[in-house]
């Protein structure tokens, strides 16, 4: 915020930020007639998605004061983008106008120093000091540098041949401080990073020099070392450096916008005079930033080196840069023939190389793929050397990204012409440019005539449909957005006929994670966040933390490490791994392999002095599956795997010992696997008070029923007393399943005892997730609330776990989310509450008897002495094999759902009825009083009830709230009230809300008659 006074001398606080969606109506309100007499119609959402930039002046009450959309070329049909610069030059004197440098703001064109004048850089001198120890104080927290009062005078006295110093200085007063050092430690350097691409940071005729017999093929996978540790060490003693050092760096908040564009240039004065005593120039500038530091502007003009491979992440990011920008600036053109041989040359390395060159001879000889889709080719330049190469293809599968994909969120797609999408083939950077990643792509954007790039990310497990060459795949990430996956609508299609989704949205393909790159997001830079973030156990609660920070849209994390003893399990499909669990298909869709490092093992320690756990990979399976825990899908599968090997085919006995619903699966689990009902006993421990496996007792009944058919031997309110560890040389079984609890495993256990954290039968955490060090954080059933909250009768247990784990990483987002408002300051007597969520617990699985089962319910404690007596929707008994089960709450809310089918559920439906308030579903607690509603399956069936399936209703639903909540009480007003009463007006407004909601969705309601189109059948009231 900044204080502005206008003409007339009034005071208005301002903030200047990016324009968004919301600012339509208010920008069109500044509009006067006399402007749009002159310029003609603007439509305003379709200059904001076609603008690069866009930027909005806005009052403390969110008014909008001002408005600027700018464009890398002439807006209008005055020029074609591409040939701009010629045309600019040949009818304006605009020689020093060009495409990395100008934006086009309509017709206005200004001089950059008029508003921000460029820093003049100078030479440090020690009568600096005092101005510069303030810029010290408010922005450093090394303690180190404030322990020492006089340290940056002797720092700048002491200046010679290998260190300089520079000031930044405005107005004759000094702003900000630079010191820069050739003396560099290349061999730690290659201890803590990955310096292979740079050349190792020596100078390219020493590593020449140091091995001449060495084939090229010996650096062409970069996974593969190049060199042996001897080699190594000779290397780092006989090469010379190529790189400087920045030792220190700060510069004045007020100015650190002029730091980006200036430092770059001017220091290379500074970069120059420190290497001066060196046989050429330096080719390298490098700086390491502490871990927690956040990113500065001048960051963006360097690349981030990858920690080394074999060792430990290292306590600091170091970055990299080309000091001067290797002597020109970087061009982008469309690619040529004689491009060939340059191309070949860059991409040489790496593994994918002959599928990028075939599509790029494709394009020069026919600009088709073999399929005859269009194909585009785009190559940067630098002193006319290619450093970079880009493919897109036209995208052909628009439609089934609109409906898989929640492109909306960043694009209004219908303002976007189908040929302005093309999605990326194939990208090579030279390391040393990929800071200039973005120009590579806003200028592709608008030399090929696109609005908006693709890239698909397939997982490792699955072959793509492309072979596309990404080289890096961090540099192409930090330019686009994660696209979310969409909730899918199950369509019954036998009952929809001709009115189904065409079948290009329907057919399923190979999952991928999607990311988006658009005109208005090339000149949106990401906060880069740094901070070392381990997740212990790829758990519901720990997937969804990280699906939260890995969807953040403008953050980047650089360190999320996922610590699992197997893994992501990405290698079963959904049938193999249950019923509601997390599909390798669901996981393939989520950015996690590309923003998560993932370490196969087991925590067996923590270490909070040094804040790191210690991971061990032994893990030892048991040496004869006999007594089977099962404590992940791992455990399942092996068990799986064991049984079908060593026990199907013999006689012995298996036992199931527990009392939950997973006794139940188990039961069906070996049935299916054709073991005899007659050897399987299961054996029921004595259930808690009040608690049973089923809220319905006609859901018990079929069960029982089934396993009585099936000759299951069943034993009730058993307590296992002894195990004869094989003693006996007739045992009574030879397969024992316990599932009677769900304990904390012994590792972990051990891991947090031996650290001192409190534990309680559960880790023990706050409100706010924290344990007894604030730096460790817990969530999940593995937790239990502090006993100074005197709520012992609630859990994360208790709750849904994706749930908790959002809510996890939103207390994580305050500390690293610059765009969030700082948090309200809540009462204190609020602060001994525990969090409560409302989103359902849902449990299922297949039943004996081949039942689908679903259930889903109201968080509830554990204690409550009887459940409430609750109004239940039934279609009846399950004799014929279908139960459905509704139970509407007090706000006539649906509440609760129990489901029993022989038939697959259409789960993404049913799991959208919670909460959703009966009027809403067809008046369905009125009509079934009626007797209207005897079948509760075929009702929920009825092609109406998709447009509440949707995934986007939740949005409708937020807007008849706003309608109705704006209008107040019309409820005792009666349809004969006159057009213009409020009654009226609420219905007019909520049908015209239905028919935008039905219109902006209709590629997966088409089923729903628009305006001005025919209706094919009756559709239900």
């Amino acid at each position: 915020m900044r204080t502005i006074t206008s003409s007339s001398g009034q005071e208005e606080a301002v903030n200047v930020r990016r324009t968004e969606s919301a600012d339509a109506q208010g920008i069109n309100g500044l509009i006067s007639p006399e402007a749009g007499a002159v310029f003609g119609r603007v439509n305003v959402i379709h200059l904001l998605e076609k603008a690069n930039l866009a930027v909005t002046l806005a009052n403390e009450r969110e008014e909008i004061l001002a408005h600027a959309s700018f464009f890398d070329h002439p807006v209008g049909d005055l020029v074609d983008q591409t040939r701009w610069e010629a045309f600019l030059q040949k009818h304006f004197s605009a020689e020093t106008c060009t495409r990395l440098t100008d934006l086009q703001c309509s017709a206005f064109i200004c001089h950059r120093e008029e508003h921000c004048p460029k820093l003049l850089i100078r030479p440090a001198r020690v009568e600096d000091h005092d101005d510069l120890m303030r810029i010290f104080v408010d922005q450093t927290k090394v303690l180190s540098v404030m322990e020492q009062p006089y340290f940056l005078a002797e720092l700048i006295q002491e200046q010679n041949e290998e260190n300089h110093c520079a000031v930044c200085e405005s107005d004759g007063l000094p702003v900000g401080f630079i010191s820069v050092t050739s003396d560099v430690d290349l061999k730690q350097l290659h201890d803590s990073f990955d310096l292979s691409e740079l050349d190792g940071l020596y100078k390219l005729d020493q590593i020449t020099n140091a091995d001449p017999a060495a084939p090229p093929e010996s650096r062409e996978d970069p996974e593969k070392p190049k060199t042996n540790p001897q080699e190594e060490t000779q290397l780092t003693e006989a090469g010379k450096s190529s790189a400087v050092c920045i030792q220190f760096f700060v510069i004045d908040k007020n100015h650190e916008t002029s730091e980006e564009t200036r430092l770059p240039a001017d220091s290379e004065h500074v970069i120059n005079e420190s290497a001066a005593d060196s046989d050429s120039h330096v080719d390298f500038c490098i700086i390491t930033v502490p871990t927690l530091s956040p990113e500065f502007l001048l960051l963006q003009s360097f690349i981030r080196l990858p920690p080394a491979p074999p060792t430990p992440r290292p306590p600091e990011k170091s970055t990299s840069s080309n000091a001067p920008d290797s002597g020109g600036s970087v061009e982008v053109r469309p690619a040529v023939a004689a491009d060939r041989p340059a191309v070949s040359e860059l991409v040489k390395t790496l593994s994918l190389r002959e599928s990028l060159l075939q599509d790029l001879d494709r394009f020069y000889e026919t600009r088709r793929d073999t399929d005859g889709v269009p194909l585009q080719a785009f190559v940067s330049t630098v002193q006319s050397e290619v450093v970079g190469i880009l493919i897109i293809r036209d995208e052909q599968d628009l439609q089934y990204l609109c409906a898989r994909y929640n492109m909306e969120s960043f694009i209004y797609f219908s303002h976007h012409r189908l040929e302005e999408h093309a999605h990326i083939l194939h990208f090579v950077l030279a390391p040393s440019f990929q800071h200039c990643c973005r120009h590579l792509f806003k200028e592709s954007l608008r030399l090929g005539h696109k609005s908006c790039l693709f890239h698909r990310l397939y997982p490792l497990t699955s072959a793509p449909r492309w072979n596309s060459c990404v080289h890096h795949l961090d540099v192409l990430l930090d330019c686009a957005v994660p696209v979310r996956p969409r909730r899918q609508i199950v369509f019954p299609l036998e009952e929809l006929g001709i009115n189904a989704p065409s079948l290009q949205i329907r057919e399923e393909q190979a999952p991928f994670a999607l990311s988006l790159i658009s005109r208005k997001l090339t000149l949106e830079p990401k906060v880069t966040v740094n901070a070392r973030i381990v997740l212990v156990g790829a758990s519901d609660t720990g997937l969804s933390f990280l699906e939260v920070l890995c969807f953040c849209p403008h953050l980047r994390f650089n360190s999320l490490t996922l610590v699992s003893t197997h893994g992501l399990l990405s290698d079963f499909d959904h049938e193999d791994i249950g019923f509601l669990s997390t599909s390798s298909r669901d996981l393939s869709r989520l950015p996690l392999h590309s923003c998560v490092s993932v370490v196969s093992g087991k925590m067996v320690a923590i270490n909070r002095k040094s804040k790191h756990v210690l991971v061990s990979a032994r893990i030892k399976p048991p040496a004869a599956l006999q007594p089977l825990h099962l404590n992940d899908l791992h455990d399942c599968m092996a068990a799986r795997r064991w049984l079908s090997a060593n026990f199907v085919e013999l006689e012995d006995n298996a036992i199931v010992y527990g009392n939950s619903i997973d006794v139940f699966t188990t039961v069906e689990t070996l049935l299916s696997l054709g073991i005899l009902g007659n050897r399987i006993h299961v054996v029921f421990t004595p259930p808690e008070p009040g608690v049973s496996c089923f809220s319905d007792p006609e859901v018990e009944k079929a069960v029982a029923t089934a396993l009585k058919k099936a000759e299951v031997q069943v034993h009730h309110h058993c307590l296992l007393a002894l195990m004869n560890n094989g003693e006996n040389p007739d045992p009574l079984t030879s397969v024992f399943i316990n599932l009677s609890n769900k304990a904390v495993d012994s590792e972990a256990f051990r891991s947090i005892n031996d650290s001192f954290l409190v534990f309680d039968s559960r880790l023990v955490i706050d409100a706010t997730f924290h344990t007894s060090d604030s730096s460790i954080s817990a969530a999940g059933p593995l937790t239990k609330f502090s006993r100074s909250y005197y709520s012992d009768e609630w859990s994360n247990a208790n709750f849904n776990s994706k749930e908790v784990g959002r809510d996890l990483a939103a207390m994580l987002l305050r500390l690293f989310d610059p765009t969030l408002e700082p948090a309200m300051e809540t009462p204190p007597e609020t602060e001994r509450l525990v969090p409560l969520y409302g989103q359902a617990k849902i449990q299922g699985g297949k039943l004996p008897g081949g039942f689908h089962f679903l259930q889903v319910t109201t968080p509830s404690a554990t204690n409550l002495t009887a459940p409430p007596v609750q109004q239940l929707l039934s279609d009846g008994a399950c004799g014929d094999g279908e139960l459905l089960l509704v139970t509407p709450g007090r706000y006539e809310q649906v509440e609760a759902l129990t489901c029993l089918s022989l038939k697959p559920l259409p789960l993404s439906n049913y799991l959208s009825l919670y909460g959703k308030q009966q009027q809403l579903l067809g008046q369905l607690s009125s009509r079934y009083q009626q007797g209207l509603i005897p079948d509760l399956h075929s009702f929920f069936r009825q092609s109406w009830c998709l447009a509440v399936y949707h995934d986007r209703f939740s949005d409708f639903e937020q807007e008849l709230q706003q309608i109705t909540s704006n209008t107040g009480d019309v409820s005792g007003q009666t349809v004969e009230d006159d057009d213009r009463s409020p009654a009226a007006e609420v219905r007019a407004a909520v049908r015209s809300s239905a028919v935008r909601y039905l219109s902006f969705n209709r590629n997966l309601l088409p089923m729903f008659a628009g305006p001005g189109q025919p209706v094919t059948h009756q559709q239900p009231h």
